[in-house]
Formats: C-alpha cells, sequence, structure tokens
C-alpha cells in the first residue's frame, strides 16, 4: 500500500521548499523535492548519489534540480 502526502515538514530538512512528494512503500520512504541547496562542488550534470543526512538514507541529485531521499520508514 501507498501513502501519498505533499507536505512541506522538516522531516529531511527541506523546511524552505514550497512543495515536496513523500511515499511510502511499505518500510521504506521516498521523498522528492526541488533541490535549492547551494554546492561547493560540481556535481555530476544528470545523476548524483551520495550518503544522505542520517544513517540509511541515499541521495540522488538528478539533473542538478531534483533531489530524491531514500529512507527507512520510522
Amino acid at each position: 500500500m501507498t501513502n501519498l502526502d505533499i507536505t512541506s515538514g522538516s522531516r529531511f530538512g527541506m523546511e524552505s521548499t514550497p512543495s515536496s512528494i513523500l511515499m511510502r512503500f511499505g518500510k521504506r520512504e521516498l521523498f522528492i523535492c526541488r533541490d535549492f541547496y547551494k554546492r561547493l562542488y560540481r556535481s555530476n550534470p544528470v545523476l548524483e548519489c551520495n550518503a544522505g543526512i542520517q544513517a540509511g538514507h541515499l541521495e540522488i541529485l538528478l539533473f542538478r534540480k531534483w533531489l530524491v531521499v531514500m529512507s527507512k520508514a520510522h
């Protein structure tokens, strides 16, 4: 079962995003939002992948605009 929430909550530290999508797939969550973070390094133009802000999080930056965070649901 999938829950779809349009939210601007602070769960992933994205308080300033006007709209975001949080989807839950059983024990996993997928959070999608626009990326407004100013990166101090040159990121890959198509796909950038790194560890998230907490243990168990995976951040994927798509086309330098969209941030996808995969994590374990709490």
